[in-house]
């Protein structure tokens, strides 16, 4: 089969399946409302938790940055791209979440595949939570290492794949709290299951940071866990974009030695980190921000009580909608936007088959009558 009818199949498939994935371009999608068509939206599939996206002070450190520093960054971090900014900033996210060192990433995706590409070698082995992010099980595949997945969020099937040895070390991997499904991770006993053996662990704290813990530091610090490696990533509670690796000393300068994404790839902008030092001022000083959404949270779960739909158990901005089949998530998303609700509607391989959903993200930029308005069009085609 040549490229052509390679492609042209593949495309066949994903239509047959109702898995064709399109991009729609919007204005405002990382707001409250969105534009999409001329028509406005109430948006509820951003990550945008905490509404810091339009924050004045935000705004306004990203437009002083780009007049101070310009808009790019000039090279790598290697070469000219890494600045004062970029260092000071480093040294609060350390000193904030209680590690030695903070190293920045261009994404969060980039953070994962980096760091498991520079760590991992042939007798190493992966220990992934089954519904971990696709960028950790893409990285834990393309690494020389073995890959096993434990069922999710189940400290005793971690244990009893850490019962049998293996040549190299262990990495256990999971996620604070998960994106498709919005519940938290049992850290506390995934990283004692892990100290018992002598493993690793890996925490994604992407969903997490900033919305649970005191003053918004997350999930491992909810929990009083402090694992060997914590990504956070910057494009939900903080609004902007971007990641960070939070580590010891010794693994800090390996990874600035080894993690090709570091060194190869132009390094995030000055201004860029000008805002995210003032969306972590924000994020830490937002606990009424935090309390509005998790007020939002309680109405809502309790408002979808008797609906033909399973709710998640999450506690989480991540409030998903179980549907089960790939077409009724979409006519479902459809007629939500009918009533000017923009929901996406979420199918695999991004969750499990069988599993297509409304994956509904709630924010502090979110009033109380725009719940009510939700919930009203989830009855009305629901119900």
């Amino acid at each position: 089969m040549g490229w052509q009818q390679r492609i042209t199949a593949a495309l066949a498939e994903q239509h047959a399946a109702a898995a064709y994935r399109r991009r729609v371009p919007n204005r405002g999608g990382n707001g409250r409302c969105l534009v999409q068509g001329g028509q406005a939206y109430l948006n509820f599939s951003g990550n945008d938790y905490l509404g810091l996206s339009h924050h004045p002070a935000v705004i306004a450190a990203w437009q002083q940055g780009a007049a101070d520093y310009g808009v790019g960054s000039g090279g790598s971090g290697h070469v000219t791209g890494y600045s004062e900014v970029h260092q000071r900033f480093e040294q609060r996210l350390a000193e904030w979440q209680g590690y030695p060192r903070a190293l920045l990433f261009i994404s969060g995706f980039a953070a994962n595949q980096a760091v498991l590409a520079a760590l991992l070698q042939a007798d190493d082995r992966v220990l992934a939570d089954k519904l971990s992010h696709a960028s950790l099980l893409e990285a834990s595949l393309q690494a020389p290492s073995g890959l096993r997945r434990f069922a999710h969020n189940d400290a005793a099937a971690l244990a009893r794949l850490l019962e049998k040895p293996a040549p190299g070390n262990t990495l256990v991997v999971t996620e604070g709290v998960f994106s498709m499904d919005g519940d938290a991770a049992p850290l506390k006993a995934l990283a004692a299951e892990a100290a018992a053996h002598n493993a690793w662990l890996l925490v994604d704290d992407a969903h997490g940071i900033g919305v649970v813990g005191e003053q918004g530091a997350g999930s491992c610090r909810q929990q009083n866990v402090r694992p060997e490696l914590l990504v956070l990533t910057f494009g939900k509670a903080f609004g902007v974009s971007g990641a960070a690796v939070l580590c010891d000393d010794a693994t800090a300068e390996f990874l600035l030695q080894r993690a090709r994404h570091l060194i190869y790839s132009t390094a995030m902008p000055a201004a860029q980190v000008c805002a995210l030092d003032a969306a972590l001022t924000a994020l830490i000083d937002g606990d009424a921000r935090r309390e509005q959404l998790h007020q939002h949270i309680r109405r809502f779960r309790d408002g979808v009580a008797g609906l033909p739909l399973q709710l998640a158990d999450s506690a989480t901005a991540i409030q998903p909608l179980i549907v089960g089949d790939n077409q009724a998530a979409l006519d479902l998303a459809a007629r939500l936007r009918e009533r000017g609700i923009w929901v996406s509607a979420i199918r695999p391989p991004t969750v499990p088959p069988g599993s297509a959903r409304l994956r509904l993200t709630l924010t502090a930029a979110h009033r109380p009558d725009d719940i009510e308005t939700l919930l009203e069009a989830l009855h009305a085609v629901c119900g």
